[in-house]
């Protein structure tokens, strides 16, 4: 049930309105989150800023980034932001097979990608990461890269708790 629906331009302050139609795709609609976001305008401008510095700027590689908001969203029960992510995850390498699995046990997964789901599981139930999980990301990534893992998780935590307390399909 969509509690907030997806406004047309009319229902947008005209500021609001060009910058949904300017993130656009060509030939396509604006993601949904941004759209409903729009709804208050003041927050949606500084959010696209930052949005697209952790997804176009940022140091992790896009797989990585990719299994860190699929399992972000997988434990908000985030339906909207699983498919919009696997549909970015494939873009990234990730293999359907591993899609499905992001959303199963920790078990299927070995190595830095287990740390990672580890990571997002552990922040998503204690608001921290346990030293063993940390330790095995710190053997791996730099200092810029694990301050990335928490906001990507921390980002698609909220986007997923948006769209699920929206409506947003």
């Amino acid at each position: 049930m969509s509690r907030l629906p997806v406004p047309s331009s009319a229902d947008l302050r005209p500021d609001a309105a060009s910058l949904v139609d300017a993130i656009a795709a060509p030939g396509r609609e604006a993601p949904t989150t941004m759209a409903v976001l729009a709804y208050q305008p003041d927050l949606l401008s500084p959010f696209l800023g930052w949005a697209a510095a952790l997804a176009l700027t940022g140091v992790l590689p896009k797989r990585d980034h990719e299994l860190l908001a699929l399992r972000a969203a997988h434990n908000c029960g985030s339906t909207f932001e699983w498919v919009e992510h696997a549909a970015y995850a494939r873009q990234a390498g990730v293999s359907d097979s591993e899609i499905d699995a992001i959303a199963g046990a920790l078990d299927a997964w070995a190595g830095v990608d287990r740390a990672l789901l580890a990571a997002a599981d552990e922040l998503h139930a204690t608001s921290t990461v346990a030293d063993d999980t940390w330790s095995v990301l710190a053997a791996h990534y730099d200092r810029a890269a694990l301050v990335e893992i928490l906001f990507v998780v921390g980002q698609y935590t909220m986007l997923s708790m948006f769209a699920n307390a929206a409506g947003i399909e």
